[in-house]
């Protein structure tokens, strides 16, 4: 769909805030019922306009659903960016990532019913864009380690590693803890462990 251009006041454009109503509708829906049982019905009623005006904006539910991923991710992305620019020492910082942000927005998904199921569904509906997000977290990641360990005068060369390996392997645990932690709360205090092991490697 094209968008208009936007106006010199930067309000938003009716087709905008149509959009904003589906996905907080289908959201809701999502959450309710789980993916599979949410039909395009429900989530026209959820945002409150008809079935032909909800087809004009997304083609099926998998779009619908990929959207929200996307905005979700991306929301995870901007927080954690705001986080790792405040002030302070890394290890502090890379705490605060993980326990306020993405433990609590996940948290927030997986103690609904169907929330595990979303966060699921997602490895085979929208791979491509969690792949794509993945690859974003990784550079902001190698980013701040790359300006730690300067900072503190650490060869990372020197020591097997560099910014990019560290910053992959961090999500690498991350992920793969997933399939064998089922607790939210244990599944970031042992991400908290990956990063003193983080810590170490960029201390002089």
């Amino acid at each position: 769909m094209t968008m208009a251009a936007p106006t010199s006041d930067k309000r938003r454009q009716p087709s905008d805030e149509r959009r904003e109503r589906i996905l907080e509708g289908a959201f809701k829906v999502f959450l309710a019922y789980g993916y599979d049982r949410t039909t395009m019905d429900d989530i026209a009623r959820a945002a409150e306009i008809s079935r032909p005006a909800l087809y004009l904006v997304f083609r099926n539910k998998t779009d619908i659903y990929r959207a929200l991923a996307s905005q979700f991710l991306n929301e995870l992305l901007a927080r954690t960016e705001a986080v790792l620019a405040e002030e302070g020492p890394l290890a502090a910082r890379l705490d605060r990532m993980c326990e306020g942000v993405f433990y609590c927005m996940m948290r927030e998904i997986e103690e609904t019913p169907h929330g595990p199921e979303l966060l699921d569904v997602k490895n085979h509906l929208a791979g491509d864009v969690m792949t794509e997000w993945r690859g974003r977290l990784d550079a902001v990641l190698a980013q701040v380690i790359e300006t730690e360990a300067l900072k503190n005068g650490v060869d990372l060369e020197a020591k097997g590693f560099s910014a990019q390996t560290l910053a992959t392997m961090l999500n690498d645990a991350m992920e793969g803890m997933k399939a064998r932690i089922a607790d939210p709360r244990e599944h970031m205090e042992r991400g908290k462990l990956y990063l003193k092991v983080i810590g170490a490697v960029l201390n002089p």
